[in-house]
């Protein structure tokens, strides 16, 4: 049995949230910024071999009074692991060495490396570039495979969920590594995904626009796709509520920008784009498809 809620009875209001979260997210990013992690800014990477390898925990506990952010810390072969702080001077990496010298007597430094934000300053611009093509990419596809609105509305919800996930980083101030980025194609990917579904459906649903009329046909059309939403998503975020409990420091980049993303994502795929397509059509009727 269809589901038959009036979700597009509801999506002046859906789109009015959705911009106060994208308007506060937009302040936070220029207010209060990004806390970007080593790849981004440079940093120390330090070395280690024990003899009795120690718990990552013990190894981050040990070096967290001399690191004004809080250090990632991966363990490295049989025996060794490797120490990133964002900190870049010599000083800061010897007080580091220092205390685990001090804590864990049987260590030795076998190597260190200095990370520059050039490094930093090249990654950001091949994310920027990637994202862009993607985006450029889903428009053309879609435009082809629908048409020029539905591609449109396609990309404002990832362009929504972006922002809204950049904005809750830079809110709490959680570091942002490497791996946020692949957390962001994902979310594209899965906003994509579900924005889609949808609006096949309004496709397979659109030679009765001229008897119902559009805010119905896409009510209808969300109704129709819901269960599969919500399998969707449950099914995707409960691994991801796990990863963001038991995944450690190294993997809260992705773990929470992937949380934020499925609930955005989610969001913006059931009331976004849909309630932009109706006001578009709303605004500007067309006879032919």
């Amino acid at each position: 049995m269809t589901a038959n809620f009036n979700f597009m009875g509801s999506r002046r209001l859906a789109l009015g949230i959705s911009a106060i979260l994208v308007l506060g997210s937009l302040v936070c990013l220029f207010t209060r910024g990004l806390n970007l992690g080593i790849d981004f800014t440079g940093g120390n990477v330090i070395q280690a071999d024990f003899k009795n390898r120690p718990d990552v925990a013990k190894v981050r506990e040990a070096v967290s009074g001399v690191v004004a952010q809080e250090a990632m810390i991966q363990n490295f072969g049989e025996k060794g692991i490797i120490i990133r702080t964002n900190e870049d001077t010599e000083e800061s990496r010897e007080q580091v060495v220092a205390m685990l010298q001090k804590s864990f007597p049987d260590m030795t430094i076998t190597g260190f490396e200095k990370v520059g934000p050039v490094v930093g300053g090249e990654l950001r611009r091949q994310a920027f570039i990637g994202v862009s093509i993607a985006l450029f990419a889903i428009l053309v596809y879609i435009t082809l495979r629908f048409q020029f609105r539905f591609a449109v509305v396609s990309v404002i919800p990832l362009v929504h969920d972006v922002i809204v996930a950049l904005g809750f980083f830079s809110l709490t101030q959680m570091e942002i590594s490497s791996s946020f980025i692949a957390a962001i194609l994902t979310i594209v990917g899965y906003s994509l995904n579900n924005t889609i579904i949808i609006l096949d459906r309004v496709r397979e649903n659109w030679p009765s626009l001229a008897r119902d009329g559009i805010t119905e046909l896409v009510n209808r059309s969300v109704n129709q796709t819901l269960a599969r939403t919500i399998n969707t998503t449950l099914t995707t975020i409960l691994p991801v509520i796990a990863l963001c409990v038991w995944g450690g420091p190294v993997l809260h980049s992705f773990s929470y920008a992937m949380l934020v993303g499925i609930i955005a994502g989610t969001w913006s795929s059931m009331f976004v784009a849909t309630g932009f397509l109706i006001e578009w059509w709303l605004a500007f009727p067309e006879r032919k498809r």
